[in-house]
């Protein structure tokens, strides 16, 4: 059993045109501040701030990527993809994960060459006036864009995001190293700096590859299964007796649910399956996206008397008790015998 929300009053307002939008501002903006980046680095010969300067060439890449990805993952499922496009978005955080590792292994080369020259950078007043309005604007529009793509579930947009915050402390770092080399006239710090920026790449690069690994394979998600039980929990009642072995697959907007529901074992077909119905419209309904559900209904086999408040019930055992709440653990349990003696408590 199954249904699927397509009404736009029932998803987030941003679509594949809001999403396309913004990535293009991504972008346009990536390329102007590549320029002044690389501005900068020509007066200053700063091994720091070609640190800075090639990460930009990421954001850029990564942007005109990301540009492109959101308009596909934004079209509708069809035969050959009946979860959506969503998927894609993973593909390019992935990308981008490993384009920002990539840069910080060139950027540690050219640090150490830097540290071993020793060259003093020049006009370091002029190149970090323009560094630091550069890191500022990147800081802002990342910030941006990590919200958007959070209320709108674009990991996509939510990556790259996180990129131009990474390159805004990038930025900070890289102007306060340099004004200790201005201060101290130590040529070295310049080369420091530029190792230390690398290794906080290294690292933000690795935690995008494994986020959208985990994505791709299908990890699950424990904020969005929490998300789905607190909304699911109030409903489990008037003959939807449990739940179990809930899963729930993201594809960017696009959310997958399935999951079993024990019902009474007298009701008929139907009215099983119009319970199970109304219950998946009630439940995409509240959650937030495109998705669709499945509900596969179990037998109570008279197993959960004590859990069970239906009034009008002709094979009960035993008196209703309580009902146990929902808890992730067990509406991801694959066993259908769950049931547990409330009596006893």
């Amino acid at each position: 059993m199954s249904a699927h929300v397509d009404d736009p009053s029932q998803v987030p307002p941003a679509g594949a045109a809001a999403h396309t939008r913004i990535a293009a501002v991504s972008f346009g903006v990536g390329v102007l501040l590549l320029g002044v980046k690389f501005w900068a680095y020509a007066l200053t010969s700063s091994q720091a701030i070609f640190s800075d300067a090639l990460e930009s060439i990421v954001n850029v890449v990564a942007a005109g990527f990301a540009w492109f990805v959101v308009g596909w993952a934004g079209q509708p499922a069809d035969r050959d993809h009946p979860f959506g496009h969503g998927k894609i978005e993973f593909v390019s955080a992935a990308f981008e994960g490993a384009l920002i590792f990539g840069a910080a292994l060139v950027i540690l080369w050219q640090a150490g060459i830097g540290m071993l020259e020793g060259a003093m950078p020049q006009r370091l007043d002029f190149g970090l006036v323009l560094t630091g309005a550069a890191g500022a604007v990147n800081g802002l529009l990342g910030w941006w864009l990590v919200g958007h793509g959070r209320r709108h579930h674009s990991a996509a947009i939510e990556a790259d995001g996180h990129h131009l915050l990474s390159d805004f402390w990038t930025t900070v770092g890289v102007v306060a190293g340099l004004g200790l080399v201005r201060l101290t006239g130590l040529a070295w710090i310049d080369g420091v700096v530029a190792a230390v920026v690398a290794l906080h790449l290294l690292a933000t690069g690795w935690k995008l590859v494994r986020r959208a690994g985990g994505a791709l394979l299908d990890e699950e998600d424990p904020e969005l299964l929490r998300q789905l039980v607190n909304v699911l929990a109030p409903k489990v009642k008037d003959g939807v007796i449990r739940l179990h072995n809930l899963r729930a697959i993201r594809a960017g907007r696009f959310r997958h649910f399935s999951a079993h529901l024990v019902v009474p074992e007298f009701w008929t077909v139907q009215q099983a399956h119009d319970t199970a119905e109304a219950l998946a419209a009630r439940l995409l309904h509240e959650m937030p996206g495109d998705g669709d559900i499945d509900f596969h209904t179990d037998p109570c086999e008279r197993r959960y008397c004590t859990m069970c408040d239906l009034d009008a019930c002709s094979v009960r055992q035993q008196p209703f008790v309580r009902r146990a709440p929902l808890t992730v653990d067990e509406a991801v349990a694959p066993d259908a015998d769950l049931r547990v003696d409330w009596t006893a408590k």
